[in-house]
């Protein structure tokens, strides 16, 4: 029996495309969050954004061999990232989700990784200026 990836059980690349596609249809709908992203590089950013997702759920490693360590923290530290804009950003993800219907195991896994993710990029609070 081989262990399946979470990259390969929902779909692979396809999935993650969709995904990410998804979500930035929300992302550009939300003024907060659409000025936080390249305004000139939408199909860029989707590109990088689905590649390193594909990286991190088991799929290939594109996304390091083109852009080295994700360091996650250091990209996003430009941007007042606060709990508002977090809150923002994984109810774009999880309607992108809503989209796509992964199995509920594997929804239950995207959500824990993305309420996760969320939340160790904020970097502002602006209760302590």
């Amino acid at each position: 029996m081989t262990n399946q990836t979470l990259y390969e059980a929902v779909g692979g690349e396809a999935f993650f495309r969709r995904l990410v596609h998804a979500f930035y249809e929300h992302v550009w709908a939300d003024d907060v969050l659409r000025a936080m992203y390249p305004q000139d590089d939408r199909t860029g950013a989707e590109d990088r954004f689905s590649m390193f997702l594909m990286q991190y759920w088991g799929g290939p490693g594109t996304y390091s061999e083109q852009r080295g360590h994700p360091r996650l923290r250091m990209r996003h530290n430009p941007f007042p990232i606060d709990h508002d804009a977090r809150n923002r950003w994984v109810a774009c993800m999880a309607a992108a989700l809503d989209a796509l219907e992964p199995a509920p195991l594997h929804r239950a896994e995207l959500d824990d990784y993305f309420d996760r993710a969320a939340t160790a990029m904020v970097n502002h609070n602006p209760l302590f200026r």
